[in-house]
């Protein structure tokens, strides 16, 4: 039986390898939207374009205005695409990797709870080494990583 954590895993691996492949530095928008930029290295018109998609020149000028601003929707954006002949391509690309996200969320988590033990345990004067804190802390941030869920991130 796959347990959930070892599918979230595994999920995580396989976006970061996907996300990994990615040249993001070449995907950067033009200054003035990509709708713009691959209709005037097309040479079409706004109004070429329009008519290509049973839309107004100024319906067009709005959309790349938008596109640039963020208000304009993902289906106008796949609209505009396919009357020029391209593809709408959407992603939601992390800026590190997804297994090392967990991995940092995992250690605070492990350390707002080792923090809380060993206030206890130095007011009973029961303080535990540093070196065996630091080794404790990697081994429950390892096994909060392990066990995987929503429920590291509820300390955010």
């Amino acid at each position: 039986m796959v347990k959930r954590s070892d599918g979230q895993a595994l999920a995580r691996k396989h976006l970061d390898r996907q996300f990994e492949a990615m040249s993001l530095k070449a995907m950067t928008r033009p200054p003035r939207g990509w709708l713009r930029a691959i209709r005037d290295a097309l040479g079409m018109t706004s109004r070429q374009l329009a008519s290509k998609m049973g839309k107004t020149h100024t319906t067009i000028t709005a959309l790349e205005k938008g596109e640039v601003t963020g208000t304009t929707t993902l289906n106008s954006l796949r609209d505009a695409a396919e009357a020029m002949n391209c593809t709408l391509v959407y992603a939601i690309v992390p800026n590190g990797s997804l297994e090392e996200m967990v991995r940092k969320q995992a250690l605070k988590l492990a350390q707002a709870q080792l923090a809380r033990v060993n206030h206890t345990m130095r007011l009973e004067n029961q303080a535990v080494a540093r070196s065996d804190l630091a080794e404790q802390l990697e081994r429950l941030a390892e096994e909060i990583r392990r066990e995987g869920g929503s429920r590291i991130w509820e300390a955010s």
